[in-house]
């Protein structure tokens, strides 16, 4: 059967009813035109678009409109409705083709190395450098099937997850058997001088959105560190290579991640934390954990992104400066705020702001640390009450408005995807106030904010704003931004 093929057939598909009923976002007349002419009941269409029977019917009789980009996406894969239809970009399926051809490449989450079995894996330096490569030289080869497939990958939760990270507690165990393919190492200081302002650059890169050429040359540069260490380095080089390893493999997982590839992000989340395992540099691999809880907190585990932010914390004791504390105190109050525990939610941050206290005047934290700041602390901060205030805005909008505030007073468009994130997470703070006069102009910062950016993380934000915006009664404003917001979302 086609991949494309679905329960409506060309012919309903091309119903001019239908068509106009699509594009205007009228689910109630397309659903009853769905039932009509395809044959299709409420619960197959329920079934089909993984909403239940009770919002399909609200939907067919009127009492609920679709507002949701993310609902718009499921009718529009569920139902296989091209993504043109209603108001999307192409959607992943409408490229697949038949089946694959037999000289495709591996599947992206197939690396050589054998992931189902990662905690057998011994955390050593040398199995760090092979999963490089093979990572690497699966990104490298990874056509556009090969990345719609690896759109479609989950990321590994709760025990799997934790599992396989444990080796992080116990200290590098080091391959003192010769290799007899190992050629002597060349490298000198210079050299790796050179490599870590390489990764220093990408990492700004990944502040900004990831995808495209950009990611390759991040995953090409990796698979150099990796064959630089299959050779016989100095010790002291060594350590510092895996450092650079664990520095670009971090940029390629936020690349990966927000570009919407999940389990790749994931598997290089892996890597960097094993590559500052073996470079003994417990202040980054507590870093890299931040980073895979936040991943958690994106997809509603905030249990899980707790135990890695414990992770971290255990693994960094004695060690972690002050920056590197607060920010993992901001992380451990994410969690809390998304488990709707408010009191704990502010203790971890008033520690938070303690760290970054202690913070100040010190000239010897590692350059990625830095961009954690007062202004990063009051926008974590106040996006944290924007999730409290979602359930209780009277209780939270106005704190998490005048946070946000602070962030974006201090902190210009140079900051990227976090001054993006700051713009639409203020615009939702007006709507939940019901200022619209204040929301639809934040709004429109919002907007113009992410559409400088090539970033798949702030375009799912802004489709947060998109509901507000939605209603008969809404101001002419309002409804002006909705088709910008639109606009974008499907470019």
């Amino acid at each position: 059967m086609d991949s494309t093929s679905g329960p409506l057939t060309p012919d309903i598909l091309s119903r001019e009813d239908l068509r106009r009923a699509l594009g205007e976002h009228d689910f109630a007349a397309a659903f009853a035109l769905m039932k009509k002419w395809g044959g299709l009941s409420q619960n197959r269409i329920a079934a089909a678009c993984r909403l239940t029977p009770g919002k399909v019917s609200s939907i067919l009789n009127g009492q609920q409109r679709v507002t949701s980009i993310d609902v718009i996406r499921r009718i529009s894969d569920g139902l296989r409705i091209p993504g043109h239809m209603v108001g999307l970009a192409p959607r992943p399926w409408e490229s697949l083709p038949e089946r694959p051809n037999d000289g495709d490449p591996a599947p992206p989450n197939t690396p050589t190395y054998a992931q189902a079995d990662e905690d057998a894996v011994p955390w050593r330096p040398d199995v760090s450098a092979s999963m490089a490569a093979a990572l690497t030289r699966s990104d490298l080869v990874m056509d556009r099937r090969a990345a719609t497939r690896a759109l479609a990958s989950a990321a590994v939760t709760g025990a799997p997850l934790l599992e396989a990270l444990d080796g992080w507690r116990v200290p590098a165990v080091r391959d003192e058997r010769p290799r007899r393919s190992a050629r002597p190492g060349r490298l000198g200081a210079r050299e790796v001088d050179d490599l870590e302002t390489t990764a220093r650059a990408f990492r700004q890169w990944g502040r900004n959105g990831g995808g495209g050429l950009r990611r390759k040359a991040v995953a090409g540069q990796l698979a150099e560190v990796s064959a630089a260490l299959d050779e016989h380095q100095a010790p002291a080089i060594e350590r510092r290579l895996h450092a650079v390893m664990a520095q670009l493999a971090g940029t390629a997982a936020s690349m990966a991640w927000d570009v919407g590839q999940q389990r790749r992000a994931q598997d290089y989340y892996r890597l960097a934390l094993r590559a500052a395992h073996s470079g003994g540099d417990t202040e980054f691999g507590a870093n890299v954990l931040a980073g895979m809880a936040r991943q958690m907190l994106y997809h509603d585990r905030p249990h899980d992104a707790l135990e890695l932010v414990r992770l971290a914390q255990d693994g960094a004791r004695g060690n972690a400066t002050p920056r590197l504390l607060a920010m993992l105190h901001t992380r451990e109050a994410w969690a809390l705020a998304h488990m709707n525990r408010p009191a704990a939610f502010r203790r971890a941050t008033e520690q938070a702001a303690g760290a970054l206290t202690d913070a100040a005047g010190l000239a010897d934290e590692p350059y990625w640390i830095g961009y954690f700041n007062e202004a990063e602390l009051a926008g974590v901060t106040g996006g944290r009450l924007l999730d409290l205030a979602r359930t209780e805005p009277r209780a939270y909008a106005e704190q998490a408005a005048d946070h946000i505030r602070t962030a974006l007073e201090q902190r210009g468009a140079e900051a990227g995807r976090s001054h993006a994130l700051d713009c639409i997470g203020l615009a939702e703070c007006a709507f939940l106030l019901g200022d619209t006069a204040a929301a639809t102009e934040h709004t429109r910062a919002a907007i113009d904010a992410s559409a400088r950016l090539p970033s798949g993380r702030v375009r799912s934000q802004l489709a947060r704003l998109y509901p507000y915006t939605v209603g008969d009664s809404v101001p002419r404003g309002v409804a002006d931004v909705r088709s910008s917001i639109r606009t974008l979302l499907t470019a």
